[in-house]
């Protein structure tokens, strides 16, 4: 992961955000950061991602209190691929537990691609995490209700309630991964082989490729971070949409395998949870402060947003996001704590 971040100012974490003029501010000094970065490619293995204009650049913060601050192309639509892993995870572990669900998909980094059999093969048929799409299909089967057309039901209307509105499915997106999904099918085979699938796999792939061609907007992706960072209230509509222990249990899944096998460069750069996908969306999480989203079609070689990343890195510096950044202790701020 290679992200310069030289001569950003850096801030330590405060607990909440500065005012919003100097977030504006940051975020334009993000955009001006990544605007140069035009290396990379966009995913060609979808005809409808291969299409995508390799300049669209959308930027959205959702901070806890409700405020978005937006920039550039930010309710431009897009599929939400692989993002919807963490939310379906989150419905699935409010309905189920905490127990069960990591009995079930697990938690551990593959270090794999995200589409790796290796990685069922090395562990029984036992996937590592909700993020790779082993997981995600057994998470995805674990949806609680009857029929898959429900199961679907209950997914649509999760994510909505997220992001704070109701999402379609971008049907050219679903159609055409429809007919190129043939490993993930191999990999759903597979976990009903070992028996950790619930469902019939053909079932499962069709959901699952469902909820990733739900077209979301920047802006939503960050409504949706948003909602995580509040202890799982939309700070949008304030609906109650998972519990806290649920979002604390997503966020921390998201820290260790949100990038795939780039996931310990993402946690030591960028120092936040966060998610990518192969339409060029990267949805990040500071807890109790904001969502951050950004949008660019090009990706890197492990299939990151080439942009996307540098506006993060430079964010969670500027605004002194980085769980892991603090300031030595002075006596008189030690007093002033007693």
């Amino acid at each position: 992961m290679d992200i310069d971040v030289t001569g950003v100012p850096t801030r330590v974490s405060t607990g909440h955000l500065p005012g919003a003029e100097t977030v504006e501010e940051a975020i334009s000094a993000a955009v001006t950061h990544a605007l140069p970065h035009t290396e990379g490619a966009v995913a060609d293995y979808i005809p409808t991602l291969a299409a995508a204009d390799p300049e669209t650049f959308g930027v959205a913060l959702a901070e806890v209190d409700g405020d978005v601050h937006e920039w550039g192309d930010s309710r431009v639509e897009f599929s939400i691929q692989s993002i919807s892993k963490a939310f379906v995870y989150a419905l699935v572990c409010e309905e189920l537990g905490h127990a069960t669900v990591h009995e079930r998909v697990g938690v551990n980094n593959t270090g794999l691609p995200f589409n790796s059999v290796m990685a069922l093969e090395l562990n029984d048929g036992h996937p590592m995490n909700p993020m790779v799409n082993a997981g995600a299909l057994v998470t995805t089967s674990l949806v609680p209700a009857p029929t898959p057309a429900r199961q679907w039901d209950h997914i649509r209307r999760g994510l909505g309630a997220f992001c704070g509105r109701e999402l379609d499915v971008d049907e050219q997106t679903y159609r055409a991964e429809s007919r190129t999904n043939g490993r993930n099918r191999a990999i759903a085979q597979l976990l009903a082989s070992y028996g950790r699938l619930d469902g019939d796999a053909e079932a499962v792939v069709d959901v699952y490729t469902r909820q990733c061609s739900l077209a979301v907007t920047t802006r939503d992706l960050a409504v949706m971070g948003a909602t995580l960072a509040d202890g799982g209230v939309n700070p949008v509509t304030g609906q109650q949409v998972v519990s806290a222990s649920v979002c604390r249990d997503t966020l921390a899944v998201l820290a260790s395998t949100g990038l795939y096998e780039r996931s310990g460069e993402w946690l030591f750069e960028i120092g936040l949870p966060g998610k990518s996908g192969v339409s060029g969306g990267i949805l990040t999480v500071s807890p109790g402060k904001a969502g951050i989203a950004a949008f660019s079609p090009r990706l890197d070689g492990a299939g990151n947003s080439v942009r996307a990343q540098r506006v993060t890195a430079h964010l969670s510096r500027s605004l002194g996001l980085d769980v892991f950044a603090s300031a030595a202790s002075t006596k008189e701020h030690d007093l002033d704590q007693h």
